[in-house]
């Protein structure tokens, strides 16, 4: 069984036992979290569409670990005017391992 969730303004298809990197949650490492904005659900043929969430369904994840990806460099500058502008990018992530999805 399969579901589309969406969370952090991302969407995921998500299956169980899946491991995915969402926008960084306000859950504790070993904590469990539930994602109740379920867009699409469904197995082989049977599919449900939500307009635009399904009722009811929900899907439920243990959190692994908070981190940090790698760092992006974000460089400006104009020529010939010795403007430069150099700065660094480390977005948060929550790494949460699916268990369940109702």
């Amino acid at each position: 069984m399969f579901a589309v969730i969406e969370t952090g303004g991302k969407q995921y298809k998500v299956n169980e036992g899946d491991i995915i990197y969402v926008e960084k949650l306000d859950a504790a490492e070993g904590q469990s979290v539930t994602f109740d904005r379920v867009l699409m659900q469904g197995q082989g043929a049977d599919v449900r569409v939500g307009t635009p969430y399904l009722d009811g369904a929900s899907v439920t994840g243990d959190v692994v670990k908070d981190g940090k990806n790698r760092k992006i460099i974000v460089f400006k500058f104009k020529p010939k005017k010795n403007y430069k502008k150099k700065q660094g990018h480390r977005q948060s992530y929550t790494k949460v391992q699916i268990t369940g999805i109702a």
